[in-house]
């Protein structure tokens, strides 16, 4: 029973959740990048490079053989194209978390740079002092 307790505790602390949680937008995000990348990124560089659909693009090593429909070959390729719509995703995702981080390190220097404010105590003392400074 004190295992299922201890994975309970495991469970439930918040970096364990912060990272389910982030895993679960994560994939939401690659999601809506795959499909920014398919259905709006590549057909106007399909367009303007002559009509050419990047994803189905390949290099036969070896092609298919249906001669025989006892004995069916399958083709062999090289998917280049899937290769190069995957690289735009990744550059887009990467960019966008790059710019998640640097906002974030925007505001923690902000936070950083903010003196704290001195203690009530600290002011009252400080007042104290200066009055019997300028006491004959």
């Amino acid at each position: 029973m004190s295992m299922l307790k201890e994975f309970k505790e495991f469970a439930m602390r918040g970096n364990v959740i912060d990272l389910a949680v982030g895993v679960v937008i994560g994939g939401a995000f690659g999601k809506i990048v795959t499909s920014l990348v398919d259905q709006i990124i590549m057909p106007p560089i399909g367009a303007l490079t002559g009509g050419i659909d990047f994803s189905d693009m390949k290099w036969v090593l070896k092609p298919a053989d249906n001669s025989n429909p006892a004995h069916k070959v399958a083709e062999v390729a090289i998917g280049y194209g899937a290769f190069i719509n995957t690289l735009i995703q990744f550059i887009i995702i990467a960019f966008a978390i790059f710019l998640v981080v640097k906002a974030i390190n925007r505001l923690t220097r902000r936070q950083e740079a903010a003196p704290a404010p001195p203690p009530a105590d600290v002011v009252l003392l400080t007042e104290i002092r200066d009055l019997l400074k300028t006491r004959p």
